[in-house]
């Protein structure tokens, strides 16, 4: 409750702070100004010169003590004439014997006091489009109070310069934590990656109020963020669909691409076109996901949703730029509140593999403090101190032996091999003097630099002496291999002997469980384990995946 309680007081601080910032641009000076492309006078028909005039009229001023100024977004090279008088330049014109030198697509221009009186006023532009000809674009020519129209911009860029450091942090944070988690999560690259994105949009996007780009370059920009776009667009559904274990990603992930790709072909050429298309694309498939989700019960999936539809609302009522991010800083807020959620799982999954970490340890120890085993061993051991006292010290030895490497091991998760088959020999020279049957130890390529779960193999040849029989002549041998392929690491403990039990193909009991438990503990998923018996008589396979 009080996570949807927070979430909707964000919402209205967001919106709050839109309807604050549309309230101090607004101007104090009311003005009609009607421009046409077709009324540029390009002189020759193959001249890259131009000429340009509307009428600009001043109805109302509240304050006359401030000066006013004109924003003209046009390409070209060119001088800019208020009632005739000069009043700025932007690039120079192309002219006999000089190239062009491109101005800015955006500049601003002071009117002196003098000639800023109420009434009709006639802006003209004379100029230069060397390049770009081909663009036709319009003419744009705003009349606004000349501090607020270089303040207007600084206002924008310092919010969204909050914005772009706190994607930048979140991005650097993330890769850091995919770099040294062992996990190895791609939800969590790929929210690093997204954040980065972000901020080079955020950079590109806003990256004209830092530099003077010529005009000529001005389509280079647009191309940037229309790169950008389609990859967030790309990228943000498929977190989703990682997080919320989305059944039918590889499908999802070709529609969306699909999409993107007709969006990117249909509108090419139509830059802001084209982005919003990219950003509703992406933002459809991203509220399937969530909707699904939250029909799931997933945890997430309603309010995951809910902020999707809201930044819908929050684009349909705002400017397309300002709705954008604010809208994806909604979109991110999800993501992080996502990973909270994920992270909390993963802390209590961390709480329960202690417990079981703890369960297996007093598991271990049962194991060899059992009265069943004691109450033998012991009985074992008198007899052989009263018909062999130098093999009942070699008993007795070897049984001290065997608890030493189980108290060092219990703690443990993972152990040598070399400890873990020294276990094994103890323990079969114990059962060799209790049970007086002979007992051999062999194994093939082992690597000692490997480790494995403690007593997994001591648990299977526990099994191996309680269901097998020695052969008429001979001992019961317990052979381990050790192989290493590309993808996983395999053990095979093979008992050669008579199995008590010949019809039951497989043996499901406690010591099986164990070691299911120890492994899980220590590879998650990465694990098979597989025991079954042969002619020989019982084999046993470990599989350890890479």
């Amino acid at each position: 409750m009080y996570k949807s309680y927070f979430f909707n007081v964000l919402l209205l601080l967001l919106f709050t702070s839109c309807n604050y910032y549309k309230e101090y641009v607004t101007t104090d000076v009311t003005y009609e100004v009607d421009y046409d492309h077709q009324q540029m006078d390009w002189g020759k028909p193959d001249s890259s010169s131009f000429k340009f005039q509307t009428d600009v009229e001043i109805q109302k001023r509240n304050n006359t003590s401030e000066s006013l100024g004109l924003q003209i977004n046009a390409f070209g090279a060119f001088d800019v004439y208020w009632d005739g008088v000069l009043v700025g330049r932007n690039g120079q014109m192309a002219k006999s014997g000089r190239a062009e030198v491109p101005g800015t697509e955006t500049s601003y221009y002071q009117i002196p006091k003098k000639l800023s009186n109420l009434g009709k006023h006639t802006v003209i532009l004379i100029g230069s489009q060397v390049y770009n000809r081909e663009a036709e674009r319009g003419i744009d020519v705003k009349l606004k109070n000349y501090l607020q129209l270089h303040r207007s911009p600084l206002v924008v860029v310092s919010f969204m310069n909050l914005m772009a450091g706190a994607f930048l942090i979140a991005g650097i944070y993330y890769f850091f934590l995919y770099i040294n988690s062992t996990r190895k999560e791609l939800a969590v690259l790929l929210f690093g990656i997204i954040c980065l994105l972000f901020f080079c949009l955020l950079i590109i996007e806003y990256v004209k109020y830092y530099l003077e780009i010529p005009y000529d370059q001005f389509y280079t920009r647009l191309k940037i963020i229309g790169w950008l776009t389609f990859a967030i667009s790309m990228l943000v559904p498929w977190y989703f669909m990682l997080q919320f274990e989305f059944k039918r990603k590889k499908l999802f992930l070709i529609l969306l691409f699909i999409s993107l790709l007709a969006v990117y072909i249909s509108y090419y050429g139509h830059y802001d076109i084209s982005a919003a298309y990219f950003t509703i694309t992406a933002r459809f498939f991203s509220i399937i996901i969530a909707i699904d989700a939250a029909i799931r019960k997933t945890k997430g999936g309603l309010i995951v949703a809910a902020g999707l539809l809201a930044g819908v609302v929050v684009n349909y009522f705002m400017f397309y730029d300002f709705g954008l991010f604010i809208a994806f800083t909604i979109l991110v807020l999800c993501m992080l509140y996502l990973h909270t959620i994920r992270a909390k799982a993963m802390e209590e999954a961390h709480n329960a593999s202690l417990l079981l970490s703890s369960r297996l340890q007093l598991e271990l120890i049962k194991k060899n403090i059992q009265p069943h085993f004691l109450r033998n061993t012991l009985t074992s051991l008198i007899d052989w101190i009263e018909e062999s006292p130098k093999e009942g010290v070699v008993f007795i030895r070897a049984l001290a032996e065997e608890f030493d490497i189980m108290n060092d091991i219990a703690e443990d998760t993972l152990i040598p091999i070399r400890q873990e088959i020294d276990l094994c020999r103890r323990h079969l020279e114990v059962m060799s003097f209790r049970k007086e049957i002979c007992y051999e130890w062999q194994e093939e390529e082992i690597d000692e630099k490997e480790t494995i779960p403690p007593a997994i193999f001591h648990t299977i040849i526990e099994n191996g002496i309680t269901h097998s029989l020695p052969p008429e002549q001979g001992c019961i041998v317990f052979c381990l291999k050790f192989t290493r392929e590309k993808q996983f690491k395999e053990y095979t403990l093979l008992t050669f002997a008579k199995n008590r039990k010949a019809k039951k193909e497989k043996r499901i009991g406690t010591g099986f469980k164990y070691i299911e438990a120890r492994l899980t503990e220590s590879y998650g998923t990465k694990w098979s384990f597989d025991s079954h018996s042969v002619e020989k008589g019982w084999e046993t396979i470990i599989k350890i995946f890479d």
